[in-house]
């Protein structure tokens, strides 16, 4: 326990994998193994809000600011936007929720005990009113312009310059 003066040459060699492995989290293991949190967004709804911090600032080659400055940038703009995200979800999600879920639930009543039922019955009955439609202008329209084109054919107009 005592000051030493040689200086000892060892290293640890770790493949990738086997480090990446390594520094998991030990609580999130289980039992029977890793498995992977739910995918929240199975069918890509949000995929447009998927932004990283490369796609908002974009440093071109030729201008390039220090990279201490790029990295406390990228951490402040992760940070806050998780910050954000978390306050503003836990503030709003459950009231959003509840406004959404009523929202969709009068629309699913109004739609399936009103309008599905309301355009059953018109898909019922608009093919006899059709019928009946079409008879009643056969019968009163049509020969009422029939008569009129017939009196309107007779006229001619001529024109005539005066010199």
């Amino acid at each position: 326990m005592g000051l030493e003066k040689e200086r000892a040459e060892t290293s640890v060699i770790m493949d990738q994998e086997e480090f990446n492995r390594s520094i998991e989290p030990i609580l999130l293991h289980k039992e029977k193994g890793f498995s992977e949190a739910p995918d929240r967004d199975p069918n890509d709804v949000n995929a447009h809000l998927k932004v990283a911090f490369e796609d908002v600032i974009a440093e071109p080659a030729s201008t390039h600011s220090f990279d201490s400055v790029w990295v406390g940038s990228h951490a402040a703009f992760e940070l806050v936007k998780f910050a954000c995200y978390r306050l503003l979800s836990t503030l709003l999600a459950v009231p959003v929720a509840f406004v959404l879920g009523l929202l969709f639930g009068v629309l699913s009543c109004v739609h399936i005990w009103l309008v599905g039922p309301v355009i059953r019955v018109l898909l019922t009955f608009l093919p006899p009113a059709q019928t009946v439609w079409r008879k009643l202008l056969d019968s009163f329209v049509a020969p009422l312009y029939h008569s009129m084109g017939k009196s309107m054919s007779s006229i001619q107009v001529r024109s005539s310059e005066k010199k």
